[in-house]
């Protein structure tokens, strides 16, 4: 039975990463709000299940071939306007790296909640989940590399010049992920050796709060841990 409820698990969430990538390559093809829809794409994709450094790469990856396949259909109905179809390519990588800000964000949230109702995780599980953080941003920059690497000419330049672009000025995931960390290298240390309580996983908790982002009960989810700063916008 458990083989069998295993392959199942195993089987939707191909399709579903097989689903993501056709929604991204319809958003790229539709041209408009591109940033927001892959933003919302990503978002939704982040909140089916508890999500370990693989998933999120098995995401980034679908979203990108979306993109890439995307841009590269158009590109061949308006080869006289190839600015037109790469506008869209520049959104979506930035929806993209917005949607991870919001998870990045969403686990320092996790964290502090938790701290709050004085429940505890280990430094076993911290650390864990800090260490996947902490690759996200290179991560998200070695799939668009990579993406670059695969596509066609202008395609290539324009994904190549983003990831040049965001090493020099930095990406909004980048930018998230050192208050975030900085949240888990605080706990961690206060942790200690403290033991996992039963049934609390700091993953389930992460998920929790991206469901909700997806289904837009929490927009700016920065205000629910300071509910008197209103200055920061959702991404």
């Amino acid at each position: 039975m458990q083989k069998k409820t295993g392959s199942r698990a195993a089987h939707d969430a191909t399709a579903d990463i097989a689903a993501l990538e056709a929604e991204v390559r319809g958003a790229i093809a539709q041209g408009d709000n591109v940033q927001q829809a892959v933003r919302d794409l990503t978002v939704k994709a982040l909140s089916t299940q508890n999500r370990d450094i693989e998933s999120l790469r098995r995401i980034m990856t679908a979203v990108m071939q979306g993109v890439r396949e995307g841009a590269q259909q158009e590109l061949q109905h308006k080869s006289a306007h190839a600015q037109t179809a790469l506008t869209p390519v520049r959104d979506a990588v930035a929806g993209l790296d917005a949607a991870l800000a919001q998870f990045a964000e969403a686990s320092k949230l996790a964290l502090e909640e938790a701290t709050g109702r004085a429940q505890k995780f280990s430094g076993e599980e911290l650390t864990r989940v800090r260490n996947e953080l902490e690759s996200v941003e290179n991560l998200f920059l070695e799939i668009v590399q990579a993406s670059a690497a695969t596509a066609q000419k202008v395609v290539s330049e324009t994904l190549h010049d983003l990831v040049a672009h965001a090493k020099r000025n930095g990406t909004s995931v980048g930018s998230q992920l050192k208050e975030t960390l900085a949240a888990f290298n605080h706990e961690i240390t206060s942790a200690g050796q403290t033991r996992l309580e039963a049934g609390l996983q700091l993953t389930h908790a992460i998920t929790d709060l991206m469901r909700q982002v997806a289904a837009g009960l929490l927009t700016g989810i920065a205000e629910r841990v300071k509910p008197g700063d209103n200055d920061r916008k959702p991404g």
